[in-house]
């Protein structure tokens, strides 16, 4: 398993997680001084935003404020954030409590507090991309006991993909292989066919306070032509969602 989702948190502080005021802070002042950009999320917006700098006295990260002025009234507002970035090619993410707005060198910035860690994943880790909340893929398959499933997807990466369910569909076990899986890519007269392993099932809560699920599966000996249509697509999304902000 290569994905966040899929490991334990003492596997992810082991293997990725960045921990402690000084040390994620070193690391930031670092990214800021390369002028490296994030994308910035929260309550479904995005924007991208470049580090400024790191004041350690004050415990906080500068980054600079969007180029729309609705986005970035919306951002103050926000109770949390997460980033998501690429510095050296490396993906790199954190999240932080809400944005204060602040004058920084003569200009309009927000800060943040700094965040207790931060996970950076290695070059051979699969880089995933939450797929956009109108029109979302779904995912089309099979139980073993022969019940259809259709499921929204929540993210994707070339190692697997992420759904959500309102219910937990019966007869779900960690460890199952669902064969002859589909979801249609935009674009693409063909779908993405694969068989998936089911990695894990993680209950959180919604906006409205209902339970749902979150189910995580692992491709299973995706062939490399199908690997290079989720490739195409991830950059897609991320070339549109760069384009809007």
């Amino acid at each position: 398993m290569t994905q966040i989702a899929q490991l334990s948190e003492a596997e992810i502080e082991d293997r990725f997680q960045v921990v402690g005021v000084r040390p994620v802070a070193f690391m930031l002042a670092g990214f800021a001084k390369e002028r490296d950009q994030f994308s910035v999320q929260f309550d479904g917006q995005i924007f991208i935003s470049t580090l400024l700098g790191v004041d350690l006295d004050k415990g906080r990260l500068i980054l600079d404020c969007s180029g729309s002025n609705d986005l970035n009234r919306r951002f103050r507002d926000a109770e949390r954030a997460t980033f998501v970035g690429r510095p050296g090619g490396i993906h790199v993410q954190f999240s932080t409590g809400g944005p204060q707005e602040i004058n920084y060198q003569g200009a309009k910035a927000f800060s943040v507090a700094l965040p207790k860690c931060l996970v950076r994943l290695q070059r051979r880790d699969s880089f995933r991309i939450e797929t956009p909340r109108v029109r979302p893929l779904e995912l089309f398959g099979y139980l073993p006991d022969g019940q259809r499933l259709r499921l929204p997807a929540h993210d994707i990466s070339v190692a697997g993909i992420g759904v959500t369910a309102a219910e937990l569909p019966l007869g779900l076990a960690t460890g199952m292989v669902l064969a002859n899986c589909h979801l249609q890519l935009p674009d693409e007269s063909k779908d993405l066919s694969f068989n998936a392993m089911l990695a894990h099932m993680t209950q959180f809560e919604s906006r409205q306070g209902a339970p749902h699920w979150r189910i995580g599966l692992n491709f299973v000996a995706l062939p490399s032509g199908e690997e290079a249509r989720v490739q195409r697509y991830i950059a897609r999304i991320e070339r549109e969602r760069h384009e809007l902000s």
